[in-house]
């Protein structure tokens, strides 16, 4: 039965589906089954998986409104072992659609994706920056939530409230869900400023952090332009080794 991993930050531009699609990438050529859920209305990791049609009738929207089986929403990836069930763009309406759904509405996606959990080894949720009830769906789905923070002034800002958001569905809705890992994204080795924020961030969630920074790369930029992960645009660089080495830490903490 596969572990559900949500990536999840309010904050925009922290690289949250950079690290669920480099992340998915590294764990599967390492022999894993992973599939990569976007629930972000902009579509941004079907883009960086090779999924550039926004309007096709198989998407996570029609899986989440409609009467659509998750399994004949699956997509292969040009990535061994990389699998896809991409965004739309008519999810942008799914979170009205939602709200109307008198009884269950915030566990309609853990209910869809409970026919293709043995099917792999981890299910990655890519969640939208927000936390409205598509993220609240993706957390109810989830037994663990990675939180991408970016090394800048403001990265703790609003913070406190997406791990409020987190106890709260613990408590209502998901009581197995934890926060699996903190992850540095954006990171230059050479700034104080990032220095200072990595030392506030340890000193809130402690252990939680990874001890693999994500640094600032170009080749990682460039990389979903490419409709590819960046293990497969440039293994060499910088931040290709970064999410190599973070998908091993990864995979420890998780087999403990």
């Amino acid at each position: 039965m596969a572990k559900v991993i949500a990536f999840s930050n309010q904050k925009g531009g922290v690289g949250k589906t950079t690290t669920c699609v480099n992340l998915a990438a590294y764990v599967a050529a390492k022999g894993y089954r992973v599939l990569v859920v976007d629930m972000d209305p902009q579509g941004n990791a079907s883009s960086a998986m090779g999924f550039f049609e926004r309007k096709e009738k198989s998407s996570v929207y029609e899986v989440l409104t409609d009467d659509l089986d998750a399994a004949a929403a699956v997509k292969e990836t040009e990535t061994d072992g990389l699998f896809a069930i991409t965004s739309s763009s008519d999810l942008a309406g799914a979170e009205l659609e939602l709200a109307q759904v008198m009884i269950g509405r915030e566990r309609v996606l853990d209910e869809k994706l409970a026919g293709v959990r043995e099917k792999f080894d981890f299910v990655f949720i890519d969640c939208p920056p927000s936390l409205g009830l598509l993220t609240v769906n993706a957390l109810a789905a989830s037994d663990g939530v990675v939180v991408p923070i970016q090394c800048e002034y403001f990265a703790l800002e609003g913070l406190s409230q997406m791990m409020n958001t987190v106890k709260l569905v613990k408590k209502f809705l998901r009581p197995a869900i934890e926060v699996e890992g903190v992850v540095i994204t954006l990171y230059d080795g050479r700034s104080k400023l990032s220095k200072g924020v990595v030392a506030e961030i340890e000193k809130v969630f402690g252990s939680k952090v990874y001890n693999t920074k994500i640094p600032r790369n170009v080749r990682l930029a460039e990389a979903p332009s490419y409709g590819k992960p960046v293990a497969q645009y440039d293994p060499k660089c910088a931040g290709a080794q970064a999410y190599e080495k973070l998908s091993e830490e990864f995979l420890q903490r998780i087999n403990k």
